[in-house]
């Protein structure tokens, strides 16, 4: 496991850590890192843990080994026509509709997520949102909107689902 540096703005911090659904809150034992009380720089530096990727875009970390490399997950732009688009949207909500039966168990609210999930998806790609982060985020707020009281997921573990059946998808192209 590789761990890169990760530059944040204070703003951008703050509002990470103080989100209703942080995955990673400040004081998580998993997560080695405090928030600076006054800093010097005004921007703080993190460390996380990435695994190295198939997809090309590849930039060395601080260790400039060719092992130590970060992906850049994008949508082909040709996924950008709005019935390619309206294919791929299609192709997710079954997938991840199958995927979270598999997994957990057959429930109704797996139609729900992704259902929402498929319209948010074909949204980011009629957009032209081609990174798969900004896909996530954009997922992660849609789902937010439904119930999750019954259930066995919540609105980013499905995204993260999402996002990783879209990413397993680029791998086969």
């Amino acid at each position: 496991m590789t761990t890169i540096t990760v530059t944040v703005s204070l703003p951008q911090f703050q509002t990470l850590i103080s989100s209703p659904f942080n995955p990673f809150p400040v004081n998580s034992p998993k997560l080695n890192f405090k928030p600076p009380l006054k800093s010097k720089s005004p921007i703080p530096k993190l460390k996380f843990p990435v695994t190295r990727s198939q997809i090309s875009g590849h930039f060395p970390t601080d260790e400039g080994s060719s092992d130590s490399t970060v992906e850049i997950l994008r949508v082909p732009d040709d996924w950008f026509e709005p019935s390619t688009a309206l294919q791929e949207s299609e192709w997710l909500r079954v997938a991840l509709q199958k995927w979270l039966d598999d997994e957990y168990c057959p429930e109704p609210t797996n139609v729900d997520i992704s259902r929402v999930a498929s319209e948010s998806y074909y949204r980011s790609l009629v957009e032209k949102t081609a990174d798969l982060g900004d896909i996530l985020l954009n997922m992660v707020s849609q789902l937010q909107s439904l119930s999750y009281q019954e259930s066995f997921h919540g609105p980013f573990s499905s995204a993260n689902a999402a996002v990783s059946l879209i990413a397993q998808r680029l791998d086969q192209l």
